[in-house]
């Protein structure tokens, strides 16, 4: 409908309105466009910025799941700094092109130098004749490389925390929940290790304990071995890396990472002592266990969203009298997790409930990473592609194959096919050279902007964008081909006899 509405009409305006009389044109200094001298641009990005400010400041929810609704709510309007950071970017370059082209002429011929050789200043000239088609040329490549850009790297990005997502809601890549009442022992983790297709398996404890009168849920680990069965990024954790932090619990075994709300509940500083409530498995009674403050822990396998507690099982175990393992964390190295999930499954029976990260993925409910982006995704990179390249070549093709007067006069002057290659080069250079840089920043800001009004979304927020490298490295060379090819054929009929005389192009 887009490319309808910018062929077809103007096309079909021209045909019904054109005439000789209008179609004259007054030599002399064209006149800059009404966005530039009301400075549209400068308004787009600095509105932009105020939506972005609104939707990223601190208590802003983009995406509102009330507790006991079954549906979310999304403030579309969020969106409304990206898409006009992206217009204004376009207009911001079409102004810096136009100025770099017409009053820094002279940069333009040093920095082509190296390629056009003696041809730099001539080249230089033609290119300021035609910097206003040039720079909507150039803008039109910057947008198809941000687009390309932006979109592809907020999909890895989103890709990368829907895993994040469904691995901290199920755990690993397959858990082992133990029914009530049973009392499997750590051992039990060397049978699923076995299992074809098993990595590692790591038990976890699962108790309950009292915080003063708040009652929370209590997770026993093994400090130097619980990232063999499952991930633990740094954002779990505040006040130091998991490394560091996992690092507190080994040196002290009676030490433990609480939530946030804890130490402000109850002010802990690093080392207090903090006494727990804990069932006693000999008899069955509530009993103080002592420990002592280490750091804060924000989300953790299995763990729910409000307060919990994590400890070592190694002190766990024995001051509440009972080893059992209340999960088993199986890492599979992310294949074959349906398949190595039915083998355990198997193995244990109907009474052990066995799950995996890709069934917990699609009905992860709490935000909108469980939604499906594959295919939506394939779409809008492959249509990204087309555009980047038709933004490059085609327009580059268009532009030189409108200029085969000019070629030929340069032809009957005595130009080689090199001078012409020379010129075509330092046009596609500027084109392709601006186009991309252009590309590229704006691409990501938008990504980084996006990102960051979808930290909400996110659980957790991820620490650090995902970049598809492979996908934008395929997208700089279909666009540097593309204009290869296109300054190659433009060339061609320089070394042609029967190329057309100037008299014909009149």
């Amino acid at each position: 409908m887009i490319a309808a509405a910018t062929i077809l009409l103007p096309a079909y305006r021209e045909l019904r309105t054109a005439t000789v009389m209008a179609g004259r044109v007054v030599v002399g200094r064209a006149e800059a466009p009404r966005w530039s001298r009301y400075g549209l641009d400068l308004w787009l990005l600095a509105g932009g910025g105020a939506v972005f400010w609104a939707t990223s400041r601190s208590g802003y929810q983009l995406v509102l799941a009330p507790e006991g609704v079954p549906g979310i709510s999304v403030s579309y309007w969020a969106f409304a700094g990206p898409a006009l950071l992206w217009a204004g970017s376009g207009l911001l370059v079409w102004r810096l092109v136009e100025l770099l082209l017409g009053r820094g002429r002279t940069i333009v011929a040093a920095m082509l130098a190296p390629l056009a050789g003696n041809l730099a200043t001539t080249s230089a000239a033609m290119l300021s004749r035609r910097r206003r088609p040039l720079a909507r040329s150039i803008v039109l490549l910057g947008l198809a490389v941000a687009f390309a850009a932006s979109t592809a790297t907020f999909n890895a990005t989103y890709r990368q925390q829907a895993e994040v997502d469904a691995q901290l809601t199920n755990g690993a890549d397959v858990t082992v929940s133990q029914p009530p009442g049973s009392t499997p022992g750590p051992a039990a983790a060397a049978q699923l290790a076995a299992v074809a297709g098993v990595r590692a398996a790591e038990p976890i404890q699962h108790r309950f304990g009292y915080v003063g009168t708040d009652l929370q849920d209590l997770y026993g680990i093994n400090p130097a071995t619980i990232t063999r069965g499952t991930s633990l990024p740094d954002q779990y954790f505040q006040g130091g890396t998991a490394v560091e932090l996992l690092g507190r619990l080994a040196a002290a075994p009676d030490s433990i990472l609480v939530s946030a709300e804890t130490v402000n509940d109850f002010q802990l500083r690093p080392g207090d002592l903090l006494n727990l409530r804990l069932p006693d498995a000999r008899t069955g009674q509530l009993i103080p266990v002592p420990f002592h403050y280490a750091g804060i822990v924000t989300e953790f396998p299995t763990a729910p969203k409000d307060s919990f507690l994590v400890a070592n099982d190694a002190y766990l175990a024995p001051a509440t009298g009972n080893a059992a393992v209340g999960a088993f964390l199986v890492d599979t190295g992310g294949r074959d997790t349906g398949a190595i999930a039915g083998r355990i499954q198997a193995l244990l029976g109907p009474s052990a409930t066995v799950t995996d990260v890709g069934t917990v993925r699609g009905q992860v409910g709490s935000s909108l990473t469980a939604v499906d982006l594959a295919g939506l995704t394939r779409i809008e990179l492959g249509f990204a592609l087309v555009l980047a390249a038709a933004g490059g070549g085609l327009v580059l093709a268009l532009g030189l194959a409108e200029r085969r007067r000019g070629i030929a006069i340069a032809v009957a002057l005595g130009a080689r096919r090199r001078h012409l290659r020379r010129l075509a080069a330092s046009e596609a250079l500027v084109l392709g050279g601006a186009g991309l840089g252009a590309g590229a920043a704006t691409g990501w800001v938008l990504a980084e902007m996006l990102v960051a009004v979808l930290t909400g979304v996110f659980d957790p927020p991820p620490a650090t964008i995902a970049v598809p490298w492979a996908y934008l490295g395929v997208v700089t060379a279909l666009v540097v081909g593309a204009l290869a090819v296109a300054t190659a054929v433009a060339t061609r009929p320089a070394g042609r006899s029967d190329i057309a005389p100037p008299r014909e192009q009149v």
